[in-house]
């Protein structure tokens, strides 16, 4: 029975993962029929995409299971600050109790719960779980998530979500995290089901050495409750130790965030999240990689990357006074910040959203809840596209004179122009410049070193250097001569930087 029992699960594993193929080929041309289809035709096409969404989403639960049963699913543990992790993943979760009209609640009494945990597993239980809770509560109804440490023989952490839905019957509880078990209720048949979720969350909870249970009255709601047990063995998580407790509190002073973090490292990402939550999650995983600047609200944000001129910009896109759209259109559209990578972090998961957001300049889309080392990737493959655009504007300092050319592309020349009108003149310097640009000086340093890797005193001297090459290989010049020309008072001087810029003396040219 035993072997019978495995090698019908292998031919159903291996089945499963023979979907995908097909899954993908309806979702992939879906999408393609839909960018040609009439508002009726659009209709069908989004209820199969849905549908074939739902299909997938349901594979890989299943393959979870799989990987349960037969113990190839990892358990990664990190060591971390899980309550901010919890407030995260129910943040995610605003737009769809949003949506259903239904009241999401958290207590949180404790702001700050360091254990071991594994993030994305832990974020299959709590999602299932508040996305269960959330289905099958009415409009109007409500949704509450605590989470607590509970002392006994040993330390535990406690979950628990509750709602006000049409709850259980005293029968399906003792079956209810059973495969493809389905209580029969109005409710469940309103919003279909497979049974594989709650299954998942058991076997997830299980394995993570804790344990889950249900209590429910008919008519009241029910009430899910997991314990984990909590240790402190795994590595600790960069950033997650120095989350202070008052990130979570409202942002009643904007100057709560003005820390000396820009001190520890280079690259400068600017945070726009009006939760404090979730802005405190992820100053708990991204600090110790950049130097984190935060804004509030949307208008805010611009205000910081005008005068800031950050790396990078990772904003939400559902926010008060400004959203993130709107920011992307001013910052993408001004030649102080147009270089600027910005990724939209939202809630909101729809196609339209997602292709609205890149229409407004974004140059990544992520959805949340997201994957933390797909944002770090995405954030550095952002840097790394920035590095390539400074080389070439380094390639093409010599030939600014193009048609149609980026923002960023304008902005080079029309500094390159200045610098060139004041070539012979040696008091022309950065101050003259930044006055020239109609910039600040720290705002002039941000964007030329973002675009060419160079600081203005660098360029100015690399312009005039590039003025002065030319000169010598066009016509018969002395090398002093050309250094006059070029505003350099010493030939020596001259020579010297000469030979660092170009790698040979001005009198081998």
């Amino acid at each position: 029975m035993h072997e019978v029992d495995t090698f019908k699960n292998r031919f159903f594993t291996n089945i499963t993962h023979e979907f995908r193929t097909p899954i993908a080929i309806i979702l992939g041309l879906s999408e393609q029929l839909e960018m040609n289809a009439d508002p009726e035709q659009k209709k069908h096409l989004k209820l199969i995409k849905r549908s074939g969404q739902d299909l997938l989403r349901l594979v890989n639960q299943i393959l979870d299971l799989s990987k349960l049963e037969s113990g190839a699913l990892q358990l990664n543990y990190v060591q971390g600050d899980v309550s901010a992790y919890l407030r995260y993943i129910a943040e995610s979760v605003h737009s769809l109790a949003e949506s259903r009209e239904v009241q999401l609640e958290l207590d949180c009494p404790q702001h700050v719960i360091l254990m071991d945990y594994d993030p994305d597993r832990l974020l299959q239980i709590v999602y299932n779980l508040l996305s269960n809770a959330i289905k099958f509560t009415p409009p109007g109804g409500k949704v509450t998530m605590c989470s607590e440490m509970k002392s006994g023989v040993s330390e535990q952490l406690l979950i628990r979500v509750a709602d006000t839905g049409s709850g259980i019957a005293p029968d399906a509880l003792p079956h209810l995290f059973d495969r493809f078990f389905q209580a029969q209720n109005l409710e469940k048949a309103r919003t279909g089901g497979t049974g594989i979720g709650l299954a998942l969350t058991h076997e997830l909870v299980v394995a993570m050495g804790g344990t889950i249970s249900v209590e429910s009255t008919p008519g009241q709601g029910a009430t899910f409750e997991v314990l984990l047990p909590v240790s402190n063995n795994s590595v600790l998580q960069p950033g997650l130790q120095q989350v202070p407790a008052t990130n979570v509190e409202p942002f009643a002073d904007e100057s709560m965030f003005s820390t000396n973090a820009f001190q520890t490292s280079e690259t400068k990402l600017l945070i726009i999240e009006d939760n404090p939550d979730m802005s405190a999650y992820l100053t708990a995983f991204l600090g110790a990689h950049f130097a984190l600047d935060h804004a509030g609200t949307g208008r805010i944000g611009v205000e910081k990357a005008l005068k800031t001129i950050p790396d990078l910009i990772l904003s939400d896109v559902m926010m008060p006074e400004m959203d993130g759209y709107e920011v992307c259109n001013i910052l993408k559209n001004d030649l102080h910040t147009s270089h600027i990578p910005i990724v939209l972090l939202t809630a909101k998961t729809s196609d339209e959203s997602r292709v609205a957001g890149l229409q407004h300049g974004a140059n990544a889309y992520l959805t949340k809840p997201f994957n933390q080392q797909e944002l770090l990737l995405t954030l550095n493959n952002l840097l790394e596209l920035r590095q390539q655009l400074q080389k070439r504007l380094n390639e093409q300092m010599t030939d600014m004179h193009r048609h149609n050319t980026p923002i960023e592309d304008v902005f080079i020349q029309q500094l390159h122009n200045i610098v060139l009108e004041h070539r012979s003149d040696p008091g022309f310097g950065v101050p003259e410049l930044c006055r020239s640009a109609a910039m600040s000086r720290p705002q002039l340093h941000r964007k030329l070193t973002a675009l060419t890797g160079k600081n203005p005193s660098h360029f100015i001297r690399s312009v005039r250097l590039g003025y002065a090459r030319k000169l010598l290989l066009s016509r018969k010049i002395s090398v002093q001569e050309a250094a006059t020309e070029t505003g350099f008072d010493d030939p020596k001087y001259f020579s010297r930087a000469f030979a660092e810029e170009f790698g040979l003396p001005p009198s081998r040219v």
